[in-house]
């Protein structure tokens, strides 16, 4: 069947992969977009020709209200992500996020929509993953000092008797725990459109993207995943800096695969709802994927560098189970890390923004 799916955020770097597939598949697809000047140098030039496009921020409602007509399900993919620059910017998070959604919600009231409502969401809503003390068993650590990390001990600790931890997948039924601005309005997006849910009787999913890599990425920006911060440094010559150890577990999931998860989501039989970690279920350390990235540049191309450098508000380990999603679902990654690595060396990635230099890597 097929299903008129308005995608916001569709020109970005997931949401215009969601609409190529969509599109692919035959459905007719509406795309809310505004450009936003942080986040594109320019209009891009791989926007799908058979999507009608709507220029419009999605803190405004009347943006919404002109895309939603005939709608039968949406895609939430606008937001803005990373961890950004500092506390300066929790006004344009919250603004972006947490407005915009509200906004999407309240015109999806007044136009009386019980459609499907797919939600991107992340990893960071779970704060550190899940850990496991020898002797106290599943523990969740408190955050990670300054001190302790300006004095280069990154591994979290058990808060009943000190001992180091064991990192293991974490599942959806672990309690959120946000540890900086992006994570919270990530999750209080989730909880503002599972209220709407309940109160609309609409299906919602709440996929909690975990690192997501591949072409289109923007480059050059603080909001840019660490996969893309490395790839621009490689790029430029220059040898891509690891902060911490390197040491830090990810799970790095290929664009394709999250836009794959999507189209699932959003035509799943029977209906589901609650959140989903979309994952590829093989973690890897952020110096593994730095020395694969350097590796598919070639033999020649510059080797990363562990600086020991760290951020506030970032976390040590997650990743995550993605059994709740292949179950319910039927999603599973497809695009193997080394391949994807080799794709995201040569693939081209949205032009800078000019002014805006790439931040530090997560």
């Amino acid at each position: 069947m097929s299903l008129r799916v308005l995608v916001s955020g569709g020109e970005g770097f997931i949401g215009s992969h969601v609409v190529d597939r969509f599109v692919e598949l035959a459905h007719d697809v509406v795309v809310l977009d505004s450009l936003d000047p942080s986040a594109h140098a320019e209009e891009p030039d791989y926007r799908n020709p058979r999507a009608t496009y709507v220029r419009g921020r999605v803190e405004d409602v009347e943006a919404w209200r002109r895309c939603l007509a005939g709608v039968d399900a949406v895609s939430h993919q606008a937001a803005k992500v990373g961890l950004g620059v500092d506390m300066g910017d929790v006004c344009d998070y919250v603004r972006a996020n947490d407005l915009g959604t509200a906004a999407m919600l309240q015109a999806m009231h007044e136009a009386r929509f019980t459609g499907r409502i797919v939600l991107a969401s992340s990893m960071a809503v779970y704060g550190e993953g899940r850990y496991r003390c020898p002797d106290h068993g599943p523990t969740r650590p408190e955050p990670r000092t300054p001190a302790r990390l300006a004095d280069g001990r990154f591994e979290p600790t058990c808060p009943e008797c000190g001992h180091d931890l064991s990192p293991e997948p974490i599942s959806e039924q672990a309690a959120p725990d946000p540890r900086n601005v992006y994570a919270a309005t990530k999750l209080h997006q989730e909880h503002l459109c599972f209220a709407y849910g309940r109160e609309a009787g609409a299906e919602v999913l709440a996929l909690r993207y975990h690192n997501v890599y591949g072409p289109r990425m923007p480059r050059d920006t603080p909001y840019a995943g660490v996969a893309s911060v490395f790839r621009s440094a490689l790029a430029a010559g220059e040898r891509p800096r690891v902060f911490e150890d390197g040491g830090q577990r990810r799970d790095f999931v290929h664009v394709r695969d999250v836009a794959n998860a999507n189209v699932l989501a959003l035509t799943a039989d029977p209906a589901v709802t609650g959140p989903f970690n979309v994952a590829s279920g093989e973690p890897h350390t952020v110096g593994e994927m730095a020395e694969a990235l350097a590796s598919a540049f070639g033999p020649a191309a510059p080797r990363p560098v562990v600086t020991g450098e760290y951020r506030p508000g970032d976390v040590r380990h997650v990743f995550a189970s993605p059994a709740r999603a292949a179950d319910f679902l039927g999603f599973h990654a497809h695009v193997g890390f080394v391949e994807g690595m080799r794709e995201l060396a040569g693939a081209p990635l949205r032009p800078s923004v000019s002014g805006v230099r790439a931040g530090r890597p997560r």
